[in-house]
């Protein structure tokens, strides 16, 4: 390590290409490097293009002095990376993307369908001991490293290299289908302009002899075959899911969808095109309205006769699900997918911190927000719940059956056309579904974004909202399949197969790599170097050992038991399970071809190969004030 050069005004002591004899010169010229040679005590400059400099690949050229003037080294600073504006941004732009739709649908499901609040106990011990690690884990490694998801495996392990490959790809994937969920909730937005909101009534040309609407004054009969005006303004206008028979047969494309889906990455690529100094500024609205929206809907919902039903049927605990695995199952995936590592966006966004914030204290807080967030939307949903089960006079599990999108897009949009007040209601409501995506968009992208530009700086470095542009088009090109008739199979098959076992994969290997590989005594030594304190012995614990048996347990259990999927009336064949890991293997498959890649390349015995695979490749730069030197 190299001692900091404190003192600023030696600059002027010398004169360009005068001897520097006492004191210790600084040199700073942008877009250039200093080479510092062993004449006499001559200091002299030359261009960055001459190579002499070794390049850092956060933005930072710079070589030591041999020969140092007065004892002290010597550095020429070069232009810095872009950075968050203020913290504020970075925190929101980070609960902007843990916080998203499955806090609203999944964990209220998942919560009454695991025992209740008996269910927060192993939410909870799974929280500290998994997910809270592993998400300070990764904002530590990209705060110190400065890298994306591809090139930080240089500082780390680079025969690891490939995880930042199967992120990309795994980024891609959610975008093909995440937006799309967005642009139902679009759709439903643009509906909600009129005074009677079209979901209300059996009177449209989409709705069939089943229609039967319970909240009319007149007495209606609700039979086995009877279906809500929701329900079929959900699935015969907006997915129009009967003209489709299934993922053999998906139908055409729905071109009202694909208008909605189009104006949605409009929105993204003119917020995230120019870096995170405009994305962190959106946040700001895209994190915040959320909050007030959930607010103004537990207020009303808490008014809501019948509300207390929902609540006690949400909290009410069943201590005997705690004995079955299932439950704790859920809990850890629940917590791990709530949170987010393994995307490749926290160590994107922690990359452009300042190097010695407090990303201890930034863990801490955005994950208990997450959580505690995911608690009260709990709320905000079974309270309305539980005033349909008044409405409707039966019990609320009979309401609470529908899951996943469904009960945001059906039971949650038929409750709210019945209050007073619902067009407005409908209104904030899609449009807080609408920010909970955006964001977590803006965070996905993001992680790719920064990936490779970190990878390829020299191709792709002064072309960001071009590549942005490419890539927010091939995203749009990717969704065309969840746009069509069968579009929400094409979506509910992507959501359980392409993500979940191949980020469970991608986020073990990581805190395997950096645990054992790169190991747990450097990484502690890369947190107090910017923190000023070590981690304690439980983070270690949890890295070394915990946490990576958190995520094995996980996988094991979705591969042992893989869901079986049903929507609506359609139950999928055999071969989409098969579809389904392919697609999810098609991923995390770059991890051992680079490997293969890497050891066929490198030079030397395979012993000597190995050893070289797994030694870091690149130092990572120290900063000292406002220079940052090498550490080796």
């Amino acid at each position: 390590e190299t001692e900091p050069l404190t003192s600023k005004r030696d600059v002027s002591d010398c004169s360009k290409g005068e001897d520097c004899k006492e004191n210790g010169l600084l040199v700073r010229k942008p877009k250039s490097a200093l080479r510092l040679v062993e004449d006499g005590n001559k200091v002299h400059t030359s261009q960055g293009d001459k190579g002499e400099a070794a390049q850092i690949s956060n933005g930072f050229s710079g070589v030591q002095s041999s020969v140092p003037c007065n004892g002290e080294q010597q550095l020429m600073e070069l232009e810095d990376r872009e950075t968050w504006s203020k913290k504020i941004d970075f925190l929101l732009s980070v609960i902007g993307y843990a916080v998203d739709l499955g806090n609203v649908w999944r964990f209220p499901y998942i919560c009454y369908q695991n025992g209740g609040g008996a269910f927060l106990i192993p939410y909870t011990i799974m929280a500290i001991f998994g997910g809270i690690p592993l998400f300070y884990m990764e904002l530590a490694l990209g705060q110190y490293h400065r890298n994306g998801c591809i090139s930080i495996w240089r500082k780390i392990c680079p025969i690891f290299k490939g995880i930042g490959f199967a992120i990309c790809i795994i980024d891609l994937y959610v975008a093909s289908y995440y937006n799309t969920i967005m642009a139902w909730a679009f759709y439903y937005l643009i509906s909600s302009f009129t005074a009677e909101l079209p979901w209300t009534s059996c009177t449209n040309p989409w709705n069939t002899g089943n229609c039967t609407n319970y909240f009319s004054k007149d007495n209606v009969s609700w039979s086995l075959h009877s279906t809500s005006p929701a329900e079929e303004f959900y699935t015969r206008q907006v997915l129009q899911v009967h003209r489709s028979h299934g993922l053999d047969d998906l139908g055409g494309i729905s071109w009202q969808l694909t208008l909605c889906l189009l104006l949605i990455f409009t929105i993204v690529y003119f917020s995230i095109w120019k870096g995170v100094k405009t994305s962190g500024k959106v946040v700001w609205v895209t994190a915040t309205f959320p909050y007030i929206i959930l607010f103004i809907l537990l207020v009303r919902g808490a008014t809501l006769p019948g509300a207390w039903r929902g609540v006690l049927y949400y909290l009410k605990p069943d201590w005997q699900k705690l004995l079955a695995t299932e439950v704790w199952v859920d809990a850890a995936a629940q917590i791990f997918f709530s949170l987010g590592p393994g995307f490749g966006v926290l160590l994107a966004y922690a990359s452009y911190n300042k190097f010695h914030n407090n990303c201890y204290q930034d863990a801490l807080v955005t994950s208990t927000v997450n959580c505690l967030t995911s608690f009260v939307s709990g709320f905000v949903i079974f309270t309305v719940l539980g005033y349909m089960a008044e409405m409707r006079n039966e019990d609320v599990s009979e309401v609470a059956k529908d899951t996943g999108p469904s009960l945001l897009f059906i039971t949650y949009a038929e409750a709210i056309a019945n209050m007073p007040a619902s067009t407005f209601f409908a209104i904030i409501f899609f449009l807080m579904l609408l920010t909970l995506g955006l964001d977590s968009t803006f965070a996905g992208l993001e992680g790719v974004i920064t990936g490779v530009l970190d990878e390829f700086p020299h191709v792709w470095g002064k072309r960001r909202e071009l590549f942005v542009l490419g890539l927010t088009i091939v995203c749009f090109l990717g969704s065309l399949a969840t746009l069509t008739f069968g579009g929400a199979y094409v979506v509910k098959l992507f959501e359980e197969y392409a993500t979940g076992p191949a980020v469970l994969t991608v986020v073990f290997l990581e805190a395997v790599a950096v645990s054992w590989f790169y190991g747990i005594t450097q990484f502690c030594n890369d947190v107090k170097e910017m923190l000023g304190s070590a981690p304690g012995w439980y983070w270690r614990v949890c890295w070394v050992a915990i946490s990576p048996l958190f995520l094995l347990f996980v996988t094991c259990s979705f591969l042992s038991n893989p869901p079986e999927l049903r929507l609506f009336d359609y139950d999928y064949p055999y071969w989409t399970t098969v579809v389904g890991y392919c697609i999810g293997t098609s991923s995390i498959i770059f991890i051992p071809i680079y490997m293969v890649h890497r050891l066929v390349t490198t030079p030397g015995t395979l012993k000597e190969r190995i050893l070289k695979s797994i030694t870091p490749e690149t130092a990572t730069e120290i900063p000292f004030g406002d220079i940052r030197m090498n550490a080796v």
